[in-house]
């Protein structure tokens, strides 16, 4: 929406958008004064956030909170590398966006109706099989 018709400088989107932090390193000033340290930084950083990322990933089919423990092996990252800001910054924004239209009125109706169709369903095949076998477990079933 413009808002250069009503006297604005800009659109709506661009007025709205929160100040986001400089890209780059957040090591301290120190460290980064010396090459050799700040790349010494580095692979520290990389070495940690790897070994959290690599946790999650283990914790994702194990119990967990594997997604959590990846965001926080790329939040270590980004405190360093540029790239893992940039993927921070584009998981937040789609994260919001889901959120936004998941609280939309219309997209909670409809979850609601396919979640409650999806239960007289299963209801449905549950009552079906006890009533064809009883209370049997599947193998147990004999023709």
């Amino acid at each position: 929406m413009n808002t250069q018709s009503n006297g604005g400088s800009g659109t709506v989107e661009e007025d709205a958008a929160p100040a986001e932090q400089p890209l780059g390193s957040r090591a301290p000033h120190f460290i980064k004064r010396s090459r050799p340290l700040h790349v010494s930084w580095q692979v520290g950083v990389f070495v940690v956030g790897l070994a959290v990322v690599v946790g999650g990933v283990i914790m994702l089919p194990l119990p967990g909170p594997g997604w959590l423990v990846i965001f926080a092996g790329m939040a270590i990252w980004a405190t360093e590398f540029v790239w893992a800001q940039l993927v921070l910054r584009w998981t937040k924004r789609k994260v919001t966006e889901a959120a936004q239209k998941a609280l939309d009125p219309k997209v909670r109706r409809r979850n609601i109706i396919l979640t409650a169709v999806g239960l007289v369903i299963i209801a449905a095949v549950l009552a079906v099989y006890v009533w064809k076998f009883g209370l049997a477990m599947p193998w147990n079933v004999s023709e």
